[in-house]
């Protein structure tokens, strides 16, 4: 395979006439391609634990301690005595595996408390968990949606709501752009037994919110569904942490809402709040939960971080005052950071190679960001991707923003046209 540089993970999905062993053979080329340029730092082995700060050991590399803006820790909860203390307790009581699947033996009193603890934290009645955030968004969709029904997608939504959707129709609407929506939902009326609405609360690459009002206003005028992912906004957007929902002030008007225990809830696994009815049905019709082992006993630290939200609001606080500091300093930069209003703070560059470039000079800086690139976002909007934390000091903020402010010095990257903002593509 041939331009090795302007390839994208997306080129090895399906090389025609190649199997296995040799798609495999055309990545490690790849891969070997970057490497040779230092611009590989996917799967990156740490020495250390979630928090502001990771260890790592890269060839060639003096440092050893990296500012991390990696991890979607966003409170720190992960590294909180009673979070882990909760976790500890739990092993303890119930060994380290729950053994079974929920329906057969493997539901334990803690599933129940971590259920009960999510669902009243959104202000309803009932939830569901899952193994990971991902299997929430997958399986339920799956559950629900079947050939006669349609799927319609805001087109930068999660991978899992994507595969979520195999088994039924989809159409796609350009990023946040309500006109297109709508035209959706006049067009689809009477055609479909079930419609349903797909959104993220916040966005997980540009960390922007959705206009949730407007959507659900469209919803409700032409009888459709809405489901919202807030797995980005939970714990960091809204008053008391309770996403973009509680922004709006909407908990009810939210059909199903789902979201993920691995960042503000410091642990693992995913959760569906809906209906009692739906959530019955999805115990016992969600191929996914019904056929897997169920969340191991540490889980049970879970209900603990979902207190802390409201016990210890300082975290949250916290957590906004680095985003304030941190997004300032990049504009005074003159650095592109999107319509970002989250702790998710990209820089962009509209170039993959020039955000690669961008990362390795930040870890040479003892910086440890991400390149992201198609098909997690078009290549003509490539960024280097931010995530801050409560734990995060101004220490650690100034190191990054001082090391931005020598990568500019060496890319140019704040003299770069300002990307326009959304996807372009038509809807579908």
């Amino acid at each position: 395979m041939e331009n090795l540089e302007n390839k994208s993970f997306k080129d090895f999905e399906n090389i025609p006439g190649l199997g296995p062993d040799e798609r495999a053979c055309e990545w490690a080329a790849y891969v070997d391609n970057w490497q040779s340029r230092g611009h590989w730092n996917y799967r990156q082995e740490s020495f250390s634990g979630c928090g502001p700060v990771a260890e790592l050991r890269i060839a060639g590399n003096p440092h050893q301690q990296f500012v991390s803006l990696v991890s979607n820790d966003y409170l720190g909860f992960t590294q909180h005595p009673k979070v882990k203390a909760a976790a500890i307790a739990a092993i303890e009581q119930y060994g380290t595996g729950a053994g079974a699947s929920p329906a057969i033996g493997g539901h334990y009193h803690f599933h129940r408390e971590i259920e009960e603890s999510i669902a009243a934290f959104f202000k309803r009645e009932s939830a569901i968990v899952y193994t990971t955030g991902y299997t929430a968004n997958s399986a339920m969709l799956q559950c629900l949606l079947k050939k006669e029904d349609l799927a319609i997608l805001d087109m930068a939504v999660h991978a899992s709501v994507q595969e979520g959707c195999i088994l039924t129709n989809i159409k796609t609407f350009p990023h946040n752009n309500l006109e297109a929506l709508e035209r959706i939902l006049r067009i689809s009326q009477d055609q479909y037994r079930t419609r349903m609405v797909i959104i993220d609360g916040v966005y997980s690459q540009d960390g922007d919110l959705a206009p949730l009002y407007q959507i659900v206003a469209l919803c409700k005028l032409y009888g459709a569904y809405i489901v919202v992912d807030d797995a980005h906004g939970t714990g960091v957007i809204g008053e008391t942490g309770r996403g973009v929902i509680e922004l709006y002030d909407l908990f009810q008007e939210i059909d199903i809402i789902t979201g993920t225990f691995s960042k503000s809830f410091a642990h693992v696994g995913g959760y569906v709040v809906a209906k009692p009815g739906v959530v019955e049905y999805l115990k016992f019709h969600s191929r996914q939960h019904i056929f897997s082992a169920t969340l191991p006993p540490a889980a049970a630290c879970i209900s603990t971080a979902i207190r802390l939200v409201d016990d210890e609001p300082e975290w949250q606080h916290k957590l906004w005052a680095n985003i304030r500091y941190f997004k300032n300093g990049l504009l005074e930069l003159g650095l592109d950071t999107g319509n970002t209003a989250s702790a998710i703070i990209p820089v962009k560059t509209g170039d993959p190679q020039l955000a690669a470039e961008a990362t390795k000079l930040l870890l040479e800086a003892g910086v440890y960001a991400n390149q992201i690139g198609y098909p997690a976002v078009s290549k003509k909007d490539a960024r280097v991707r931010m995530s801050l934390m409560a734990t995060h000091t101004q220490e650690h903020l100034d190191q990054v923003l001082n090391a931005w402010q020598w990568v500019d010095g060496k890319l140019k990257v704040s003299q770069l046209k300002p990307i326009a903002y959304g996807y372009k593509e038509e809807a579908t």
